[in-house]
């Protein structure tokens, strides 16, 4: 059970974020172990995949300076996911939304997920890996108590538009305009999409929740349907003027 008299947290700097590791489990020194080893995860993870870096496998296989060949494995595992993910969006997922390589969209979620599996194979089995805003969360917060996260309204700043609570292992994701603006590329178009302030997607891990929630916002109209049509993850949408969708079975988790 979780132990909130020894909580662990851990603030890392990568990947243009901020991750956040909070372990409320007692702090063994397997768990220490695993902590440093998913923070050298997420840099390694920054160092392959990163647009920003030019000397980062993602940014010389665009330029053409090598082939896939010559990346490590988890470029070809992070490019078969996204290639899935592409499928299974009808194409509202794209690893090229501007035209260059760019597999941000499914690698934050992907990365947030291995480290809090490295965690959990150590025995940490009450935590939250949140990367930058999108969470996987395990167990429970506290003995008896599950997890709850507030999820901020894209057009009023400082109110919530829900409160997740997470009686099991949960991914929570959450795409939008509040933090960058108009960010996400519709990929049919080339042009930002508009249609929705944000959209939160809950599901079971964070890789695909996470990639989900990009390809939903970049749908817009058509997001509630598609959502509806995948198994077990639910959406909560704030619109462009304000008003709001909910899935179905999103009261199962949502206020």
């Amino acid at each position: 059970m979780p132990d909130t008299a020894h909580r662990l947290r851990h603030v890392e700097h990568v990947m243009g974020t901020v991750f956040t590791f909070d372990i409320r489990d007692k702090p063994t020194t397997a768990i220490h172990r695993a902590l440093a080893e998913a923070v050298r995860h997420l840099h390694r993870v920054n160092a392959v995949f990163s647009t920003y870096r030019p000397d980062s496998h993602i940014s010389r296989l665009d330029r053409g300076e090598i082939r896939l060949s010559d990346c490590p494995p988890e470029v070809h595992e992070v490019l078969a996911l996204c290639e899935e993910a592409t499928r299974i969006s009808d194409g509202w997922f794209s690893i090229t939304p501007s035209g260059t390589l760019d597999p941000s969209g499914l690698v934050k979620g992907w990365a947030a997920d291995a480290a809090s599996q490295l965690l959990y194979d150590a025995g940490a089995h009450h935590t939250c890996v949140n990367g930058g805003g999108d969470l996987q969360l395990r167990g429970q917060a506290a003995p008896g108590a599950p997890w709850r996260i507030g999820i901020a309204h894209p057009l009023r700043p400082g109110d919530l538009a829900t409160v997740i609570t997470a009686h099991h292992d949960l991914a929570v994701a959450t795409s939008g305009t509040a933090e960058r603006g108009a960010h996400i590329v519709d990929p049919h178009s080339g042009q930002p999409a508009v249609a929705l302030a944000s959209l939160t997607l809950v599901g079971p891990c964070l890789t695909l929740t996470d990639t989900y929630a990009t390809a939903a916002f970049a749908r817009g109209d058509g997001a509630q349907r598609w959502v509806e049509s995948l198994d077990g993850y639910e959406a909560l949408a704030v619109l462009s003027d304000g008003r709001e969708w909910r899935t179905p079975g999103f009261s199962r988790y949502g206020s």
